[in-house]
């Protein structure tokens, strides 16, 4: 339990800083973003049919921020938010999961090691990039933990087994035997 509320605050730290952060100041993150932004466009849009985006309504096509300066303040936002969220102990599984799905993304594009050529900036991107990575791990193993209870797929069997037993014990007294 001690343990529970040292940790998230501090593991959720990084996140809330960054974040705080990136909407003072989002410029250097919607440059490096950018040219990452734009390949997974360029991906998607290729991939996705026309005929499947005509039954999209333009009204949600026109809500969807594209622009990587708005994907950007989104993320930061998201995990300043989830941030919170774990740093307080609320829904701390759901939180986690969010800044787990928000560092991936952000990770690839922000250090993208294997494009760099100078061998002293390929090692930092390499260092950052497993450091993040090294956070996803932390976030999954928050987001995995139960604080102490059963987990939901532990709560269900439980459940299941119990009713089977009960169906059971109530079909063996009425029928004779």
């Amino acid at each position: 339990m001690i343990l529970r509320r040292i940790a998230r605050p501090m593991l959720a730290a990084v996140f809330v800083s960054g974040g705080i952060n990136t909407l003072r100041n989002p410029k250097p993150r919607v440059e490096t973003a950018g040219p990452a932004v734009d390949k997974v466009a360029n991906r998607v849009r290729g991939r996705i049919p026309d005929r499947a985006m005509d039954r999209v309504p333009d009204k949600v096509v026109d809500k969807v921020p594209t622009d990587t300066e708005s994907l950007v303040k989104i993320n930061a936002a998201a995990q300043v938010g989830a941030g919170i969220m774990l740093g307080i102990g609320r829904f701390p599984r759901l939180a986690a999961l969010v800044l787990a799905g928000s560092t991936v993304p952000t990770t690839l594009a922000g250090h993208a090691f294997w494009e760099k050529s100078d061998p002293a900036e390929r090692a930092h991107q390499q260092v950052q990039f497993l450091k993040n990575m090294g956070l996803v791990g932390g976030l999954l193993l928050a987001a995995a933990d139960t604080g102490g209870k059963p987990s939901a797929a532990w709560r269900a069997k439980h459940a299941a087994r119990s009713a089977a037993a009960t169906v059971q014990g109530t079909v063996s007294s009425v029928l004779p035997g």
